[in-house]
């Protein structure tokens, strides 16, 4: 296993560096200037030329991608064009909002997504099996920004239980943020009322990014563990006397759990880079929302640092599902 390991985190260096060359030349594929689409339409020549030289616009592409290369493998990705901070120090105070509200939408879709999944298949063709079944399709289709709009304005607009915007209310004054982790820094601190707020925040952003991970989780668990009631093991085990719970313990769950695990670990990452529309629905200062405004100012130094590191935490995350096949079911041995 840990020559297994070794070999996927070297495997991630070619990967890293074909990345960076198909982002490079995505980034200056993008229409427009950085320095117009910074200075506005009334910029002169001479305004766009010190601006284009203060960043190494001017340079040669290959020149420019070096200078890329080399500063990535510090971890320094340059200073953004749209806000004139270095990229990394807008990465750590982003980062933790956006991996607060991927994990939230994750859990909030494993925790129902997995028991809906296997209830719907231990009572297959049944109405319990047929609400599943049209839930998770209503759940894979509805847009991502309706349904946050639809949960602001029912929760928030006219009932009024939970915060339509921001991670947390500034009336608070006294809370502190160690971590970036708004409900983590709660539980430190100690300070509760901060903790409940930051909780209360991340309900709507959470439900409203996690119900399409939701659909695919509760569907793929209720495939797999058809599939796996049909094995002639478990038949033989219910045969035997066993109970149903042990049955489903050793049996049931461990093999059909392996495919769901590997959706996890796919649907992490698109949550990762995927929370723009509801970033910007809720005001939810992450990733995201950041991202997008850099692409319509023509931010180069910010999408190639926050895409770049973004890849890099999907690959780490999709080899932590690798290992955890060995975990999960003792059969699987990666050799």
């Amino acid at each position: 296993m840990l020559r297994f390991v070794i070999r996927r985190l070297l495997l991630l260096v070619p990967i890293l560096f074909g990345l960076s060359v198909a982002l490079f030349a995505w980034v200056r594929a993008l229409p427009g200037s950085p320095a117009q689409a910074l200075l506005g339409e009334r910029a002169t020549p001479e305004t766009i030329k010190r601006i284009e030289e203060l960043y190494g616009l001017n340079e040669p592409l290959h020149v420019q991608y070096w200078k890329f290369l080399v500063q990535a493998a510090q971890l320094d990705f340059g200073s953004s064009i749209q806000t004139n901070r270095p990229v990394t120090e807008e990465m750590l105070d982003r980062f933790p909002a956006t991996f607060e509200l991927a994990v939230a939408a994750l859990v909030f879709a494993v925790a129902l997504g997995v028991p809906l999944g296997y209830f719907a298949a231990r009572r297959y063709r049944t109405w319990l099996d047929q609400v599943s079944v049209t839930g998770s399709l209503i759940g894979i289709t509805i847009p991502v920004f309706f349904l946050a709009y639809l949960l602001k304005y029912v929760f928030s607009v006219q009932l009024g239980w939970l915060p339509a915007s921001g991670r947390q209310d500034t009336r608070i004054f006294d809370a502190e943020h160690p971590t970036g982790f708004y409900v983590l820094d709660g539980l430190i601190t100690g300070n509760m009322p901060a903790f409940w707020d930051a909780l209360a925040h991340l309900v709507l952003p959470a439900i409203a990014l996690g119900t399409i991970p939701l659909a695919i989780v509760t569907r793929i668990t209720r495939a797999a563990v058809l599939d796996v009631l049909h094995e002639d093991y478990v038949r033989t085990a219910e045969a035997k006397g066993l109970a149903r719970r042990v049955v489903t313990r050793r049996h049931v769950l461990r093999n059909a759990l392996l495919p769901v695990s590997t959706v996890v670990g796919l649907q992490f990452g698109l949550l990762m880079s995927g929370a723009v529309l509801t970033e910007t629905v809720f005001a939810w200062n992450g990733v995201g929302s950041f991202v997008a405004s850099a692409i319509f100012r023509r931010d180069y130094p910010t999408l190639q640092g926050f895409i770049l590191v973004i890849a890099l935490l999907f690959a780490l995350v999709n080899l932590l599902v690798d290992i955890s096949y060995g975990l999960i079911d003792p059969r699987v041995r990666v050799k």
